[in-house]
């Protein structure tokens, strides 16, 4: 759906905003089309594996700022009462690298003695009512990360609440929890998603069994979500009030980062939407988020409370797309039927053995349109079964390669003022002394435009010329002088004239949603107790679990999706009724116990833990 004109008039520019591993992927996010990136800095960047030196910020920064791009970093893990002054001494480094502002968890980050950086609340605030969001806004962060599992009425409901821009998450990896509120990983192996180190036990295969220990369901995924596309649903966010689309994946590599901002570049392009930042992006491919690691797609619950799918039980690998079925396998050469794509040497294919394990493939040779051979006999595959591909090699090499191109058009005037020669462009004019008027003895424009136009070096191209010189003859070297005295000082300029975001300021009148406070708020320190207690937090202050873990039955997890629901046994349904509560999920070393909420079509997921 294309928004008119008149609807993009009370819009806010629009944002994307894609993850960067470091900063080589933090320059190509922003060449195929990125308007802002994030990423992690040395610590507490809720990422141990992607974590980045001052001086690599520094020069994604260098970068991203040539086209009023973005750079924010993370420090959005709970902050330990020893590690406060670390996390100052960090803040005011990134400050000086010129990052544009902090994505925060820990409000205990209020209190440091810190630059005026601007403030982003994380998705780990779990701003899950409009009442958080009013709370965090009015405490100076001057975005919000929403959570992924809101719907376009409770997105509405944000908007309506708020007066500062809202961050979306539009694809990638989904958690099943709600994120930040998520213990599982913590309380099984010491290791805590809200530190950076979650064991992502929402991946494994569980068992399922009822109340009578009979067994549902065997070895399946039942925890693990598809990945999130919003590829065609970007229209209809941003009338809900979303003006940051946010891709998720700060631990995946170059092609995908290179696929997924080419996609959504491409499509809020067609819809015509203003931007945050300047310049074109021109790919040299065509995105297919298909092509990148998923594990099949959903919107989630942007259109609705009970999408019919959303969890990948097969498998929480990326299965691929089906592309054939096995007619045959004789030894190491396999015959299909038929073959809906072109196969390339060195394509990875998967399928399903008989126990419903994945297993995979690595295409050596195309034999013809409907066969191909492999270095070694596979194991379990077999006539009938069908095959997916879910590693193109073709398309992998062409991400490979030099694949976009970022650029600032310029228009550009070249005329006289007595003895000088001018030449203007985005309100920035430079001149040098040329005072021999000379008549050229033929036409110049046409030579005047390849040589001010020779701007290969620079992130600029010419658009168009306004060659007021008429007929005079001017050499080149004189055009190629203020050719680069204009890019000099117009980068200068830019450099000059950068608009920082800097912190709100913090509203006294501010008050907390609750006024006392469970393990679930994730207080790990003092600065973040006072935080809360000079806004009306009058009551009991729980530590974070990271700090003090809960005993007895724990809720681990939060979750919109419902296992229940998913399988198709809603208790609102008759077939509900047929498993006996309460149900359990169980695998080597680990029992989780599910409760439902159906008035609010919520589910939990408890887990049973003693101190020793």
């Amino acid at each position: 759906m294309l928004l008119n004109q008149t609807s993009l008039t009370d819009k806010r520019p629009t944002e994307l905003l894609a993850p960067a591993k470091n900063a080589t992927i933090a320059i190509e996010a922003v060449k195929h089309g990125a308007d802002a990136v994030y990423m992690g800095a040395s610590s507490h960047g809720a990422r141990s594996a992607a974590s980045n030196s001052i001086a690599e910020v520094a020069a994604a920064v260098e970068f991203a700022h040539q086209f009023r791009a973005k750079v924010y970093v993370t420090v959005n893990t709970l902050i330990y009462e020893n590690e406060l002054k670390k996390v100052e001494r960090l803040i005011s480094d990134l400050y000086k690298a010129g990052v544009d502002a902090l994505i925060v968890q820990d409000l205990g980050v209020l209190r440091l003695d810190i630059p005026p950086i601007a403030l982003h609340a994380s998705t780990q605030c779990d701003i899950r009512t409009p009442e958080t969001a009013r709370f965090l806004q009015d405490l100076g962060f001057s975005q919000l990360v929403l959570p992924r599992e809101l719907t376009l009425d409770e997105i509405r409901a944000m908007k309506a609440a708020t007066n500062v821009p809202l961050e979306a998450f539009v694809h990638g990896a989904l958690c099943v929890s709600y994120s930040g509120d998520c213990y599982a990983s913590l309380m099984h192996t010491g290791r805590s998603a809200n530190r950076g180190e979650c064991a992502q036990l929402c991946r494994l295969p569980y068992d399922l069994t009822d109340a009578d220990s009979r067994i549902l369901s065997t070895g399946k995924h039942l925890l693990s979500l598809r990945d999130l596309n919003r590829l065609n649903d970007l229209s209809t966010m941003i009338e809900a009030g979303i003006s940051s689309f946010k891709i998720e994946g700060r631990l995946k590599e170059m092609p995908y980062v290179k696929n997924v901002v080419t996609a959504y570049n491409a499509e809020l392009t067609r819809l015509g939407v203003p931007r945050t930042s300047d310049g074109i992006s021109e790919a040299r491919f065509v995105a297919d988020v298909s092509k990148s690691f998923n594990r099949g797609f959903t919107s989630y619950f942007l259109h609705t409370h009970s999408p019919k799918s959303i969890a990948s039980v097969d498998s929480p690998k990326s299965i691929g797309h089906p592309i054939a079925t096995v007619k045959a396998v004789k030894g190491r050469q396999i015959e299909m039927d038929r073959c809906r794509e072109v196969l390339h040497n060195g394509d990875g294919l998967t399928y399903f053995l008989k126990s419903g394990a994945v297993s995979g493939l690595r295409v050596n040779r195309v034999d013809s349109a409907t066969s191909f051979s492999l270095n070694e006999s596979p194991k379990g595959l077999a006539e009938g079964s069908t095959l997916y591909r879910n590693f193109d090699k073709e398309f992998d090499d062409t991400l490979s390669g030099e694949t976009a191109t970022r650029y600032i058009p310029l228009d550009i005037t070249v005329r006289r003022a007595g003895p000088l020669l001018c030449m203007d462009a985005s309100g920035v004019t430079v001149t040098i002394e040329y005072p021999d008027i000379q008549t050229a003895r033929t036409p110049q424009h046409e030579a005047r435009s390849r040589t001010i136009g020779k701007l290969g070096n620079t992130i600029y191209r010419l658009r168009t010329l306004d060659d007021r010189l008429d007929d005079e003859f001017v050499a080149a070297s004189a055009l190629t002088d203020l050719r680069r005295k204009l890019t000099d000082k117009l980068a200068e300029a830019n450099r000059a004239t950068y608009p920082y975001d800097y912190r709100k300021a913090e509203q006294r009148a501010a008050t907390a949603p609750s006024s006392e406070l469970s393990y679930h708020a994730n207080v790990a320190n003092s600065l973040a107790k006072t935080v809360y207690r000079s806004h009306g937090v009058n009551g009991d202050i729980d530590d974070a679990p990271e700090v003090c873990k809960p005993n007895g039955e724990v809720c681990v997890m939060h979750t919109r999706y419902c296992l229940r629901r998913e399988l198709g046994h809603c208790l609102l349904s008759p077939a509900g009724r047929e498993w006996k509560e309460p149900l359990r999920l169980t695998a080597p070393g680990i029992e989780f116990t599910l409760q439902f909420d159906c008035r609010n079509c919520r589910m939990k997921v408890m887990m049973y833990h003693q101190s020793r």
